[in-house]
């Protein structure tokens, strides 16, 4: 695709209209999400289900996955081997992968264990009857998986330096705060949200009230943009330790956005996961799973209403998207200092 984004964001035009708009150029650029890691889960997703389907990457990289414990995690294909039916359609504890359309079994390592009525097969069963493997990548309880993925995994090592000293393994999952939303925009609007503070006052009220708004900034890197919410005097903030580089600091939030559509929110009480799923080109799906840190800090601070502050976000996004579809729209400007986060993303998509 050609760059069409100045890298100089004083002089630069935001992005086409088309790109929130045009069914081919949505397909052009989701096709490349197939080259990036995705999240997959965290550990303690699996700490009770040893079998858990991964229904987002199927929209993300076009093939339906699921990841598997016993004494090692693995992503495996969650496609029957034998018609194609899906192995696995929940959460689930099994000491086997069994498909629930004609009885096929697998090991939980994905090798095909057993299938009736096929005494008659002749040269069965081969390796082409186990379940396919994929990349899967850990990360301090985090997982990434991805069908052979080459770009940004680098972009890890900028969360080590600035948040290696939380205890992230240790996170626990909270069902509870789970949710998923489909909402009438393109996925690459709600992006475009997230990576700037520059709504806050006038979208988030409440939040606002909780961060310090001429503090708030914006830091870029290979694959990825970091936002930091410093807190008002009196509001919920980490207690960083010496090692942490903004140590000193009153820090309420750290928002990471990792191409192309994932978000880490790490709040004094934990973190919470936002992937960002393209259905259709004006139609996207937004899932939020939970990791709890410290619970009695789950109220508070910027991390304390996460659902007004997506329901704030949704009817912004679900405007604009009506109004980029206007013969009077095409391109604007961006804000040098609240808006370099979307530059930078402008430029990753069009580059």
């Amino acid at each position: 695709m050609t760059q069409i984004i100045d890298p100089d964001i004083r002089k630069a035009q935001t992005l086409p209209s088309r790109f929130y708009s045009d069914e081919s150029t949505f397909a052009e650029i989701v096709s490349g999400f197939s080259d990036c890691w995705h999240f997959a889960a965290h550990e303690s997703q699996l700490a009770k289900d040893n079998i858990l389907p991964l229904d987002h990457m199927e929209f993300l990289v076009g093939e339906s996955m699921l990841l598997t414990r016993d004494d090692t995690i693995r992503c495996l294909s969650n496609v029957c081997t034998h018609r194609g039916m899906l192995v696995a359609t929940e959460a689930c504890c099994s000491s086997t992968l069994r498909c629930g359309y004609h009885g096929r079994t697998f090991g939980i390592d994905g090798s095909f264990r057993n299938m009736p009525e096929f005494e008659q097969v002749e040269d069965f069963p081969s390796p082409s009857d186990d379940l396919s493997s994929f990349d899967l990548n850990h990360w301090r309880g985090l997982l990434f998986a991805g069908n052979k993925p080459s770009r940004f995994m680098n972009c890890l090592e900028e969360l080590k330096g600035r948040i290696g000293w939380m205890p992230i393994e240790s996170f626990e999952h909270d069902p509870s705060r789970h949710r998923s939303y489909d909402i009438d925009a393109n996925w690459a609007l709600y992006v475009d949200n997230y990576l700037e503070g520059f709504h806050i006052p006038y979208v988030h009220g409440d939040l606002h009230e909780e961060l310090d708004y001429d503090s708030y900034s914006t830091e870029l890197f290979e694959g990825g943009v970091l936002q930091v919410g410093i807190a008002r005097d009196s509001e919920s903030c980490f207690n960083l330790p010496k090692s942490s580089p903004d140590y000193g600091q009153s820090i309420a939030a750290y928002y990471y956005w990792l191409y192309p559509g994932l978000m880490l929110n790490f709040y004094p009480w934990g973190l919470s996961v936002n992937l960002v799923v393209p259905l259709s080109v004006e139609r996207t799906r937004i899932v939020y799973h939970g990791f709890v840190w410290d619970r009695s800090k789950l109220a508070e601070g910027a991390g304390g209403d996460l659902d007004k502050v997506e329901a704030e976000d949704q009817g912004i996004v679900e405007a604009t998207q009506r109004g980029v579809k206007s013969g009077a729209y095409d391109r604007g400007r961006y804000s040098p200092t609240r808006e370099s986060g979307v530059h930078h993303f402008h430029r990753m998509l069009t580059s």
